[in-house]
């Protein structure tokens, strides 16, 4: 039932070959004539399968010019994307095993790897990669799918996050050189991917494929706070059934899920992550007592570092007016997120170089306005 390549391609040159030019903007419109003419001409070319895309209702969901009409591009948009859509839903049933609507890590992992030949920007990768590199990506849709640690993904929310479309960004060809800088920033991009693994065995001095907390400190050129790191290994690392009580090491999966909180500050799930760690006591919420506690390290790395003397309380008190928390004593993560600024605080309490780049946002923000002019 679903349209293939080829009935996208003369669906298109349907819509095209039958729409209207608006004198005003240049676009290529239709109205609801034009929509039932073309889904005459779709269904005689293309079949019974293209039909239920031409419903009044379709029609209507569409924002609509003072004639009525609407644009023929994100009408067809919609097609492409409910194509993909239904087909990424049957892939994935088809590797659920249970049949439970979720998907485990090697589910998801063999998802991937049947995409990666579809895709034009990974379609290169070597193949003793490739293991790794659907570790790497499955990760991040756990990350934000499966907020609980149940250790499995629902398809729907799977299918409606924003990682299957940054992970479906990487079908279109590079029409021009993209930047090594650009490419990281799609986790799911081979660029991203290396540099993730690079970083893991950069860190894992002993070789031994945990990262201890001391070799974690050197993470992000050891800016990280010591207090945090501690935290982290508490709230976020399992203690090892072997080799004695302290032998709490961090293994590859919540390397990633570490890196994807600190690189995700500002999204729900990279924020829980690490109020988890900034809620020294696992109280629920913050007190004046912990970000004294917490920013008192980042103060120490500040001072080191040969900048400005600088009060503790001063940026306590930025902290509370930049959060403005429900309850004036103390702040929950539920204040954090409502105040929009919440990985921006969180960079100042756990990462020097954070807290840096806030002491110094006007002349970064006016660094960046001088770019843009000049470009």
């Amino acid at each position: 039932m679903l349209l293939n390549a080829d009935d996208l391609d003369a669906m298109w040159v349907c819509l095209r070959e039958n729409c209207v030019i608006d004198d005003a903007t240049g676009a290529e419109k239709m109205n609801y004539e034009d929509f039932c003419h073309i889904a005459t001409v779709c269904t005689e070319q293309i079949g019974q399968k293209c039909k239920r895309f031409f419903s009044p209702s379709n029609f209507m969901k569409f924002e609509k010019d003072d004639s009525g009409r609407i644009a023929i591009l994100p009408f067809y948009l919609y097609v492409m994307r409910t194509v993909s859509l239904t087909q990424a839903r049957i892939d994935m049933s088809e590797l659920d095993e249970d049949s439970d609507g979720f998907l485990q890590p090697h589910e998801m992992e063999a998802y991937i790897r049947g995409l990666i030949p579809n895709l034009a920007q990974l379609r290169d990768m070597p193949t003793a990669f490739v293991q790794m590199f659907c570790r790497i990506a499955a990760r991040k849709f756990f990350f934000f799918c499966d907020p609980h640690k149940r250790g499995k993904a629902c398809i729907k929310k799977v299918l409606l996050s924003n990682c299957l479309q940054e992970l479906m960004e990487l079908h279109q060809e590079s029409e021009e050189e993209v930047t090594d800088v650009e490419q990281a920033e799609n986790w799911f991009s081979l660029t991203s991917a290396q540099r993730i693994c690079d970083m893991f065995l950069a860190l894992d001095k002993d070789t031994n494929s945990t990262l201890s907390k001391q070799e974690l400190k050197e993470y992000a050129d050891g800016t990280l706070t010591e207090i945090f790191i501690e935290r982290v290994f508490d709230e976020h690392v399992r203690r090892s059934k072997v080799g004695g009580g302290n032998s709490r090491e961090m293994d590859f999966e919540s390397f990633l899920d570490f890196v994807l909180a600190l690189e995700n500050k500002d999204t729900p799930e990279g924020l829980t992550y690490l109020f988890r760690c900034l809620d020294l006591n696992g109280r629920g919420f913050l007190t004046t007592a912990d970000i004294h506690t917490l920013f008192r390290d980042v103060h120490q790395k500040w001072i080191e570092g040969g900048n400005y003397e600088l009060c503790i309380e001063d940026v306590r008190d930025e902290i509370w007016d930049m959060v403005k928390p429900a309850d004036p004593l103390r702040i929950s993560l539920s204040d954090l997120l409502s105040c929009k600024q919440g990985g921006t605080i969180a960079s100042m309490l756990v990462d020097v170089r954070g807290f840096w780049a806030h002491d110094n946002r006007e002349n970064l923000l006016q660094e960046e306005e001088e770019q843009v002019e000049e470009t």
